[in-house]
C-alpha cells in the first residue's frame, strides 16, 4: 500500500489491475495537478482550505487518477474542521454518495467501487466509434476522476484498490440511461451507483442518440463483450431512437426482437444474467391528465421477450406512467429539463424537453428501478445499501435538488 501525507505530494503511476492500493491523506502542502502520470486536483481550481484536518472548499473540486479500465474500490472520509454536507460523484456524474453530513471534527467513511473504460476493445486493435461529444469526456479517459461537491464539500483521506472479485451490471441504452456529463440534464443510470454498496461495480455503456442497432455498427456490444463475465448482469434498454422514422429506424417486430433475443443469448452464453427494462414515457399529456403513449410497440415488445425467455423485467415503462400521472402536468416539469431562460449561464432561450430529465426526475426514475429489481428478489438486491426504504411511483419524492455540477450545457442530447 502507498500512503502520501499530504494531496500536494499525489501518487504518481497509473491504477491498474496489478497495483497496489493508493492512500491520498490531505495535507498542508500545495496542490499537485492531475497529469498523464500523477494524480492531483482536476478541471478546475484546488479546494481552498488543506490542513491535516481535510481538505474543504466553498466550491467544487475534483481529484483524479490515471487509470485504465477495470474495476476501483474507492474509500472516502469524509469530514473537516468545519460542518459538511458532502456529495460524491464519479467520472461523467456517476451518483456515489448523497449529501453526507458532517460537524466540525466529525469524520465519516462511505465506500463504493467505480468503473472504468477507455475506447480501446480488449484483445484486438478495434475502438469504440465515440459520437464528437463523447470524445475526452470523463466517462472515456484515462483516468479515474471523483468530484467533491455540496455545502462546504470536505475529504481527509482518499483510498483507491482495484478489484477483480466484484460482479459488475452492465447498462446499454440510450440518453435517458447515460451518465449525461453536464448540467441540467441527468438519466437514471447515473443514479443508479447511490443505490448500491462497495461489492458490485455499475458500469453504463449508454449513449446518447443509441438504438439497439447503432449500439452495435458502433462496437458498443462489443466492448461490453469484451470484458462481461460469468455472474455479471446485462440491463438493456431502447426504443425511444429505435422508433424514429428514416435510417435508423429498428422496426419493433422484427430486427428490435431479433436483437435484443441476440444479446440475451449472449449474456447467458457467458454466465452473464440480462434483465430487460422497457423504456419511460415522455412527458405526453391528454386532455384528461393521462400519459399518452408514445413508445407503442417496444415496451410491449420487451414484456413478450421476457415472458418467452423467462427474464427479469424492470417495467420503467408502466411505472413512470402512475408517476407522471400522479405528478401531473405542472408537477412533471421539476422532473424533465424545462427551466426559463437566463436559468443557467449562456442560456438564452427556455429549455423544454418533454424526453429528458434533471437530476431530481433521473433519481426517482432509478428509485422505480431499484423498487423493481427489489420487488423481484433479484440476486442484486444483496449488493443494495441497507436502509432502503420502499418506492411507491403514486407517492414520489417530493422535488429535491442535488448540488450543481461546475459543468454545464444546455444543448439537448443526441435523441428526443
Amino acid at each position: 500500500m502507498k500512503i502520501l501525507g499530504a494531496m500536494g505530494l499525489l501518487w504518481a503511476a497509473t491504477l491498474s489491475a496489478s497495483a497496489a492500493p493508493v492512500v491520498l491523506v490531505c495535507g498542508a502542502t500545495a496542490s499537485a495537478r492531475f497529469a498523464a502520470t500523477a494524480a492531483g486536483f482536476d478541471l478546475v481550481a484546488p479546494p481552498s482550505q488543506q490542513t491535516k484536518d481535510g481538505c474543504s472548499s466553498d466550491a467544487a473540486f475534483f481529484v483524479s487518477f490515471p487509470a485504465t479500465d477495470g474495476n476501483y474500490r474507492i474509500k472516502v472520509e469524509l469530514g473537516g474542521d468545519r460542518a459538511a454536507k458532502t456529495t460524491v460523484r464519479a467520472e461523467s456524474r456517476r451518483l456515489m454518495v448523497q449529501e453526507e453530513a458532517t460537524t466540525a471534527g466529525e469524520y465519516r467513511t462511505e465506500s463504493f467501487v467505480v468503473n472504468v473504460r477507455t475506447p480501446d476493445i480488449a484483445g484486438g486493435t478495434e475502438r469504440v466509434h465515440l459520437k464528437p461529444r463523447e470524445v475526452g469526456a470523463l466517462d472515456w479517459d484515462e483516468k479515474l476522476t471523483l468530484e467533491f461537491n455540496g455545502e462546504h464539500p470536505s475529504v481527509r483521506k482518499i483510498s483507491v484498490e482495484a478489484v477483480k472479485d466484484v460482479p459488475t451490471v452492465y447498462l446499454a441504452g440510450d440518453s435517458t440511461v447515460v451518465d449525461q456529463d453536464k448540467e441540467p440534464w441527468a438519466a437514471w443510470g447515473q443514479m443508479l451507483p447511490r443505490f448500491f454498496g462497495p461489492k458490485v461495480s455499475i458500469a453504463n455503456h449508454a449513449e446518447s442518440g443509441e438504438t439497439i442497432r447503432s449500439f452495435e455498427t458502433e462496437k458498443r456490444w462489443e466492448k461490453i463483450f469484451s470484458t462481461i463475465q460469468r455472474g455479471d448482469f446485462l440491463m438493456l434498454q431502447f426504443a425511444h431512437n429505435d422508433q424514429k422514422p428514416g435510417r435508423g429506424y429498428v422496426p419493433a417486430e422484427t430486427e428490435y426482437t431479433a436483437l435484443v433475443e441476440k444479446y440475451v443469448a449472449k449474456a447467458r452464453a457467458v454466465g452473464a444474467h440480462p434483465i430487460l427494462v422497457t423504456s419511460m414515457n415522455r412527458r405526453t399529456f391528454d386532455d384528461a391528465g393521462k400519459i399518452t403513449d408514445t413508445l407503442a410497440p417496444y415496451p410491449q415488445t420487451l414484456r413478450k421477450i421476457a415472458a418467452e425467455e423467462q427474464l427479469p423485467l424492470v417495467d420503467l415503462n408502466a411505472m413512470s406512467k402512475v408517476m407522471w400521472e400522479t405528478m401531473g402536468p405542472d408537477g412533471t416539469l421539476k422532473a424533465f429539463v424545462h427551466y426559463p431562460a437566463n436559468t443557467f449561464e449562456g442560456q438564452a432561450a427556455e429549455l423544454k424537453d418533454d424526453t429528458h430529465f434533471n437530476s431530481y426526475g433521473a433519481y426517482e426514475l432509478a428509485r422505480c428501478v431499484v423498487e423493481s429489481l427489489r420487488q423481484q428478489k433479484s440476486p442484486l438486491v444483496k449488493w443494495m445499501r441497507s436502509g432502503l426504504t420502499d418506492f411507491d411511483p403514486a407517492h414520489p419524492d417530493a422535488p429535491f435538488s442535488l448540488p450543481l455540477s461546475p459543468m454545464i450545457d444546455t444543448a439537448t442530447p443526441y435523441g428526443r
